[in-house]
């Protein structure tokens, strides 16, 4: 062998060494990937890495390392189209190449003890689907209005937008009319939340003044106040006790609200209460007149006590423009007892729906969250509430002629109100 020979097969031998060292070098460059450290992250989720306690931590802040910050950016990206609009991905920002560093330095024996934690880790849990049940850990959605409370607030933008439309055209003087205390008397005042509340009898009425005395501080619950103590105690002071001052500012800056029930019912309702029932006031006051007036061959004691009065007999003394006795609140019309074409209510609220109207009423005045409409039957509480079926029941007895005129009597708050015709036939 030549010596030149010999030359250049030790300088092969050299090279191959050489590029086999930096193949092997550029090798294990490329396996300690600084991306490694940085896991794959869950929408709005992130990580924490900690070799003490191998398990995810779900941190508000930002990506956390406690020997190696890493410069993060938040790049807002859109979920795929599958995922709700409004959920986006935080994607930390690919960190830079590191510095160059010696094999043996202290920050490459880290990263490499940090690589092989990672890979003896069990696996990460799988990406949260925006569908799941850990939505809520995703990003919290942006706050949407309940739909329920949607609905009721534009129950009452119709039910005011229809009554402002049947005074404008039954009643169109009333806007030059000037509220005088009788336009009031039926309105009661709580001033600490600063609500009126129109009395409409048969239609909640004494419950709601037992709201209205929880609300002004004069009881601690409903259901400790008594019927008499409602009706009786004066308790709550009216709209037509304060002068004219005091009425003109409390029209026009407090809450003014009502509720109606549909005509009908309400009038069934008041008959039983008054005339099925042992009752000092009504039988012998209403009774006696509308026995003595309208049935033939009445007998002595009924005329005494004034008890045992029909249905047919009293709706013929509600109909009769010369009634021996005069009109009652308890069956009188809501467009005479609360004016509402006079008056701007803010509020109308309907007892066939009394729980959701009353409630969401007293969210809007700011009420005590514990204090809700009480459900409980104010008198007889053993007998059956008045419904449709009944009422049907009760003017079956009436003729064709007497449901008409009836209907005809009822007819605004019908209208202004927004009731069905109780009865096909009606016109």
């Amino acid at each position: 062998m030549t010596p030149r020979l010999g030359t250049m097969r030790l300088t092969c031998m050299f090279s191959s060494i050489l590029l086999f060292g930096a193949a092997g070098l550029l090798l294990f460059i490329s396996l300690q990937d600084p991306t490694e450290l940085a896991p794959q992250q869950v929408p709005g989720i992130k990580f924490s890495i900690r070799p003490q306690q191998p398990q995810h931590d779900f941190l508000a802040g930002s990506f956390q390392n406690e020997d190696l910050k890493v410069p993060t950016q938040r790049v807002i990206q859109h979920l795929p189209s599958r995922s709700p609009r409004g959920l986006y991905l935080q994607v930390p920002e690919q960190p830079h190449p590191y510095p160059q560093a010696k094999v043996g330095s202290p920050l490459r024996l880290r990263q490499r003890r940090r690589r092989l934690l990672i890979k003896k880790m069990p696996p990460a849990a799988p990406a949260i689907r925006a569908n799941s049940s850990s939505e809520a850990l995703v990003q919290p959605r942006p706050h949407t209005p309940d739909s329920h409370w949607v609905h009721l607030r534009r129950s009452q933008q119709e039910r005011k937008r229809v009554m402002q439309e049947a005074c404008a055209k039954y009643r169109a003087s009333s806007s030059r009319r000037t509220v005088t205390p009788r336009h009031v008397s039926r309105i009661f005042v709580e001033d600490r939340h600063r609500v009126l509340y129109c009395e409409v009898p048969k239609a909640g009425c004494s419950n709601w003044k037992r709201v209205l005395m929880v609300l002004a501080g004069l009881a601690t619950s409903t259901a400790d106040i008594q019927h008499n103590t409602v009706h009786y105690g004066g308790a709550l002071r009216r709209l037509d006790t304060f002068d004219r001052q005091g009425i003109v500012h409390r029209l026009s800056t407090y809450t003014k609200m009502l509720f109606v029930r549909e005509p009908f019912e309400r009038l069934v309702s008041a008959f039983r209460d008054k005339f099925e029932h042992p009752n000092s006031y009504y039988h012998p006051v209403f009774g006696k007149a509308i026995l003595a007036r309208y049935r033939a061959n009445a007998s002595r004691e009924a005329l005494r006590t004034g008890s045992g009065v029909r249905f047919p007999e009293f709706v013929q003394y509600l109909l009769d423009v010369h009634r021996p006795v005069g009109m009652d609140i308890h069956w009188d019309h809501v467009s005479r007892l609360c004016s509402p074409c006079l008056i701007d209510y803010d509020f109308v609220g309907k007892f066939e729906s009394m729980e959701d109207d009353a409630n969401f009423f007293l969210r809007l005045i700011h009420a005590p969250g514990n204090l809700t409409f009480p459900r409980f039957k104010d008198r007889h509480s053993q007998e059956a509430r008045t419904t449709t079926r009944i009422t049907q029941q009760y003017f079956t007895q009436l003729s064709a002629l007497q449901r008409q005129r009836a209907y005809d009597f009822y007819y605004m708050d019908y209208l202004m109100f927004n009731y069905s015709k109780p009865f096909a036939d009606l016109y």
